[in-house]
């Protein structure tokens, strides 16, 4: 039975209300609800009629979409899941469902060898196999890096929603480093992801506050915010991340040449995977390759740098060898100051 985009909105505007164990939601609130979500997501301003949020709450008790959701009704007037952390979300798919998918990915296979798509050969791969594995019931044929205890993933709809609009959020906000939490408005430019991590890059509404990155996994609410959006106007949001490894750098920051050898047993895992996109092979040893990168000076630079141990050594500039001199000493220092404890095998 096909379902329209509409119906859609609403099974899913339903769905988070009731998922809010915080709120008492009566027929009322979910008629609302309803009808702002299709006002936000469609521009529809004619409301959303109490038959049909009825009849909307039927069919997803029903299995006619594979639903079945547990919704109750308590005290005669509120409306709430009865298993607490329930989704229609959580739902396996169904028929319709695959087959919706399967035009879907049959459209974007149509785009695969174009140049200017070719992010689109890992999602087309991704959504095939979880076709394949759902239609014959058998474990994926493709296991993708994933965590799936990451935090904050729930944010990047919004905020993608926000930037694309133009529209301030306001944010609570929490770095590890802050003992407590601060809101802010806030005005976002591009979301990125770096090692299964997502960051938004913006302007906080704080006066004089420089641009900044926030980790979606340290927010923790959002809300719309009526203050007017603040344009980007300091840099170039396709070019910005180029010279850098991971989010972490300020507008107007010089890169540098990091010059490093890497031992010849591992250096052709340096050739095929490049640290960077600027990687250069600038001499090749008996005992291992001389590689370069123009890349901007930060901790996740080091990090990286710092992953490869001894089967690496920085060469310059300077001051990076230095700091990783430091951070080795500092490792060292770690395990001579405890010594050997014997509860752990020692």
């Amino acid at each position: 039975m096909p379902v329209n985009r509409n119906a859609l909105i609403r099974y899913r505007t339903i769905d988070n209300c009731l998922q809010n164990r915080y709120k008492k939601w009566t027929l009322d609130d979910l008629i609302d609800a309803c009808s702002d979500a299709l006002y936000e997501f469609e521009g529809i301003d004619t409301g959303v009629s109490r038959r049909t949020v009825q009849a909307d709450i039927e069919m997803m008790r029903s299995n006619k979409l594979g639903y079945e959701a547990p919704i109750v009704v308590v005290d005669k007037k509120y409306y709430t899941y009865s298993e607490k952390g329930y989704s229609i979300t959580n739902s396996p798919l169904n028929q319709q469902d695959l087959q919706v998918l399967g035009e879907v990915s049959a459209l974007l296979k149509q785009f695969k060898g174009f140049g200017h798509f070719t992010d689109l050969n890992e999602m087309v791969s991704k959504l095939e196999d979880k076709i394949y594995s759902q239609k014959t019931h058998s474990t994926p044929v493709i296991d993708f890096e994933k965590n799936d205890n990451l935090k904050g993933l729930e944010w990047i709809e919004v905020i993608r929603k926000a930037i694309v609009a133009k529209k301030v959020i306001c944010v609570t906000y929490q770095s590890f480093k802050a003992r407590d939490a601060s809101t802010f408005c806030f005005s976002g430019y591009v979301l990125k992801e770096y090692r299964n991590r997502w960051f938004v890059l913006g302007k906080s509404h704080v006066r004089n506050s420089p641009l900044l990155t926030l980790a979606l996994d340290r927010i923790k609410t959002i809300e719309q915010h009526e203050d007017a959006y603040r344009e980007n106007t300091q840099i170039d949001l396709a070019t910005y991340y180029d010279d850098v490894i991971g989010v972490t750098k300020s507008p107007g920051q010089l890169s540098n040449e990091v010059v490093f050898w890497v031992d010849s047993a591992n250096a052709p895992y340096v050739i095929t995977k490049p640290l960077h996109h600027t990687q250069k092979i600038l001499k090749e040893q008996e005992d291992g390759i001389i590689f370069s990168i123009r890349v901007i000076m930060n901790f996740e630079l080091e990090r990286e740098l710092l992953g490869f141990g001894a089967k690496m050594r920085i060469l310059g500039p300077r001051i990076l060898v230095t700091q990783i001199k430091k951070q080795l000493v500092k490792t060292l220092d770690n395990y001579d100051a405890v010594g050997i404890d014997s509860r752990h095998g020692g």
